[in-house]
């Protein structure tokens, strides 16, 4: 058995296999971040060892919560087992739900908890390479300007985000500045 995580199964919320969500397309629970430094996104680029969305662009990490674990605290985990990173409080922004055709036959049903962390300076780093092949920072508005561009980089939910949330995920003020 892998790893056990908060899905619903006939509307009751029970652990389900990650493997086993995915490949029924269970609507189940997740955690996203977005690491912030000004205008610019920390981005993360999925090792090729993942089982679905490989060598694809993603937000700062994401995952999904152990079964008794609170959102928040994933967000924190997450941070530091995808790259590395200590040291930043992600800020929850917004929940919202999205469905979405990953490849070899999965599909992410989300119910995702968005959370957003401000960097004041440098960012230390130490990406573990089961998880992450690269990393970036890109200005938010060139970020959406690529994504438009060669929407096959990246994964389907940070198309998503950017679409349909990025004004509650990143607030007025960076979305004003990145349009001006």
């Amino acid at each position: 058995m892998g790893i056990m995580i908060p899905a619903w199964v006939d509307g009751e919320l029970t652990p389900v296999d990650k493997l086993e969500a995915h490949e029924r397309g269970l609507k189940h629970k997740a955690v996203s971040v977005f690491v912030v430094r000004g205008m610019d996104i920390l981005m993360q680029r999925r090792a090729m060892g993942k089982y679905h969305t490989p060598g694809l662009w993603a937000n700062t990490c994401c995952t999904h919560p152990d079964w008794d674990e609170v959102s928040s605290a994933c967000a924190v985990r997450r941070l530091r087992e995808e790259l590395g990173v200590s040291g930043l409080f992600p800020e929850f922004r917004h929940r919202l739900e999205y469905h979405a055709d990953v490849g070899n036959n999965m599909v992410e049903n989300e119910v995702v908890d968005v959370f957003l962390a401000h960097a004041r300076g440098p960012v230390e780093m130490h990406p573990n390479p089961d998880e992450v092949m690269d990393t970036r920072w890109i200005d938010y508005h060139d970020l959406q300007a690529e994504v438009k561009r060669h929407p096959e980089r990246f994964t389907p939910w940070l198309k998503i985000y950017l679409h349909n949330h990025a004004d509650t995920i990143f607030g007025p003020d960076l979305i004003i500045s990145a349009k001006t």
